[in-house]
């Protein structure tokens, strides 16, 4: 017997045949049947606006509402309150419809101002901000979604303060219809301007220093007759956005309204709440990446 592999007999027979092993054999490229690499899957698309604002503002709703009715009674009374003292000083006249108009839109102030300033900035400490972050959703919706809820709970409380404070003035109750305009108008600005506050402060207690403080200016500069100020005292009062939903709303009280100046003073609210919610959304992105 011959001590030849079998290799070599195989290579002897048949010389001319491929001696490429089996595993480093390719695949044809065109063979049918073979997997191919999987493709990414396409994206989605970005939510759009006001699903995403109305979604966020059912949220921001839904969490407070366990505090709607203390909010409501804390605001009100403290508004309530307020005309109380004031009676015993003013008798009527500009006095008695700058003292109502102040009281009820400070209502506003302190939701939209104060609260939205320490909710921001709580959200901001707290690192709630990362929730949102990671949510397809615009920041402006964020911003605009958590400012109307808010200032949801303002109607009732401001609509129940200038009834009372008509009993207790004397005043006409004909013009409380231009509340549907006030409440939103002034509650967009100083809602954007509450939201801007909590998110650049840098801390949590600034940020509730900062609400409290604007909310004080909104009481003395709204519910204080202008007319017994300094004028630099008033001066300082037209920078404040509340003051202009405050004449607006003083203004009704009149035999004949200017409604020229009632819309303009309803104009500039409604600028100003423009400028501050945009100034917030940057605020907001600009905590919501850091």
């Amino acid at each position: 017997m011959s001590d030849r592999s079998t290799g070599a007999v195989r290579a002897a027979l048949a010389p001319d045949a491929p001696t490429t092993p089996a595993t480093e054999a390719e695949p044809a490229a065109d063979t049918p049947g073979c997997a191919q690499a999987p493709q990414p899957a396409p994206l989605a698309p970005g939510a759009r606006f006001f699903p995403s604002l109305a979604a966020v503002y059912r949220a921001q709703l839904s969490r407070a509402r366990v505090a709607r009715i203390p909010l409501l009674f804390v605001a009100t009374f403290q508004s309530v309150g307020i005309m109380i003292l004031m009676r015993g000083v003013v008798d009527g006249g500009s006095e008695a419809r700058a003292v109502v108009a102040g009281s009820s839109v400070l209502v506003v102030a302190f939701v939209a101002l104060n609260l939205l300033a320490q909710h921001f900035g709580q959200l901001r400490a707290g690192g709630g901000l990362d929730h949102y972050a990671t949510l397809p959703v615009p920041p402006a919706s964020v911003v605009l979604g958590a400012a109307a809820a808010y200032a949801s709970f303002t109607l009732p409380g401001t609509l129940v303060t200038a009834v009372f404070g008509c009993l207790l003035f004397g005043l006409p109750m004909s013009g409380l219809w231009i509340l549907a305009a006030v409440v939103p108008l002034a509650g967009a600005a100083l809602a954007g301007l509450g939201a801007a506050l909590g998110l650049l402060a840098p801390r949590q207690e600034l940020a509730t220093l900062a609400g409290q403080l604007g909310m004080s200016a909104a009481l003395l500069l709204g519910v204080l007759p202008p007319e017994r100020m300094p004028a630099v005292i008033v001066w300082a009062r037209d920078l404040l956005p509340s003051t202009y939903g405050v004449e607006a709303f003083a203004r009704t009280f009149e035999a004949s309204p200017d409604w020229a100046a009632v819309v303009f003073d309803l104009g500039v609210c409604a600028a100003v709440g423009v400028l501050s919610l945009t100034v917030a959304t940057w605020a907001y992105r600009r905590a919501a990446v850091r």
